[in-house]
């Protein structure tokens, strides 16, 4: 191994336990074109084989190469990133190949996606939501937020009480029990909210 290389080694096996069992790290030597150090090694490499470093399409004028995707021999999908060292002359020397497996995470996404995934062209049930009042106001909090760049739990009291007015202003206090229900999910008292209530219809 060139000597100059050695304190990668370190730094190698540091990403690798950091990021296990996700992060394989290749050092490659370009003297001779070998790989001299693998931690974390899922790829089933080994130290002294050629480093084949076409497959990154490594060229003497790049510093960073990447990320780019590769898929692994058990067909687990990695995503990759590669260094090229130089010495204090400024001349390559060696390469550190960062390869993640993120099959598990693409996996969860697949999960994920096809939880919160609902069909195009799926409506309503009609019956259910027809008096539904809750999701009718539960809809019109989150637009008035949305449009103001807020969220629930992050708004003033001079929010709420503008809230509460605008939903007053929109009849959202005819359902049995809308009151309270809008105090829980605001997170005041019931009390308060009649009392923004007053305020909004004063002269």
């Amino acid at each position: 191994m060139t000597p100059e290389l050695r304190p990668y080694c370190l730094v190698c096996d540091a990403i690798a336990l950091l990021f296990q069992p996700y992060a394989e790290v290749v050092l490659h030597d370009l003297a001779t074109e070998t790989v001299v150090q693998i931690a974390g090694n899922f790829s089933k490499r080994e130290i002294g084989e050629a480093s084949l470093l076409s497959e990154i399409g490594f060229s003497q004028g790049e510093a960073i190469i990447g990320p780019y995707e590769k898929v692994n021999w058990d067909g687990r999908s990695i995503k990759a990133i590669s260094a090229v060292l130089r010495n204090a002359d400024g001349k390559a020397i060696g390469v550190l190949c960062i390869n993640a497996d993120v099959s598990d995470f693409h996996a969860a996404l697949r999960t994920l996606n096809a939880l919160v995934r609902v069909p195009i062209d799926a409506d309503k049930p009609e019956s259910l939501f027809k008096e539904d009042w809750h999701e009718r106001v539960n809809e019109y909090v989150q637009q008035w937020t949305v449009a103001r760049g807020l969220t629930v739990s992050s708004l003033s009291r001079n929010d709420k009480q503008a809230l509460v007015i605008a939903l007053s202003a929109d009849g959202a206090f005819g359902g049995k029990n809308a009151a309270s229900y809008i105090s829980r999910i605001l997170g005041m008292g019931r009390a308060t909210v009649y009392k923004y209530l007053s305020q909004g219809s004063a002269p």
